[in-house]
């Protein structure tokens, strides 16, 4: 896959994901919805399911809540916000059917991922937005490098990032000094 689409991937993605939107999400991809509702509360809810009485009509009770909510929220936007939307939506339509369906099943596991772990991912994404051109190009670069590692090369790589975050700033610095890194890495926070 190339850079670009990794890039458009997680941008379709994260936006779907910051808004709260997931056009194309089966309406009963929740794991445990709401109480059910039978019928629409408002007047513009009650338009919705008129307008499109044989799908209405398909809908689990869940499902019926699940698109209600998303109506609601669909409502509460500002106009920009949901052109925004509707352009992401037709970004992700445009992508290749494999690739959907990987964008379908990255928001499947983000939405299993507990509320606390959601957050960080956001803030990290928030913090991800803030870098400079720059620092974006050298980190896709090498993500780029690490995906055409082999397999065994990119788990081993994954083990030893997993053992670094493990260490206490006094053991990332004495590995520093093992391994001649200190030079290059002389006050990291």
């Amino acid at each position: 896959m190339t850079a670009r689409r990794h890039i458009a991937s997680a941008f379709i993605v994260a936006a779907l994901i910051l808004c709260g939107f997931a056009p194309a999400t089966p309406a009963y991809a929740q794991s445990s919805p709401p109480p059910a509702l039978s019928t629409p509360p408002s007047d513009a809810e009650r338009a919705l399911a008129t307008q499109h009485p044989r799908e209405w009509a398909n809908l689990t009770p869940d499902q019926r809540e699940r698109v209600l909510e998303n109506y609601q929220r669909w409502q509460s936007m500002r106009p920009e916000e949901r052109q925004k939307v509707q352009q992401n939506f037709q970004t992700f339509r445009n992508l290749p059917p494999e690739e959907r369906k990987r964008v379908m099943e990255g928001l499947r596991r983000w939405r299993q991922l507990p509320q606390a772990r959601r957050d960080e991912l956001q803030h990290d994404y928030a913090r991800w937005r803030g870098l400079p051109p720059d620092q974006h190009d050298r980190m896709m670069k090498r993500y780029q490098q690490f995906e055409q590692l082999p397999p065994a090369q990119r788990e081993r790589m994954m083990q030893n990032w997993h053992r670094w975050q493990q260490m206490t700033p006094e053991q990332r610095r004495d590995a520093r000094r093992r391994l001649g890194l200190w030079r290059q890495h002389p006050q990291q926070p």
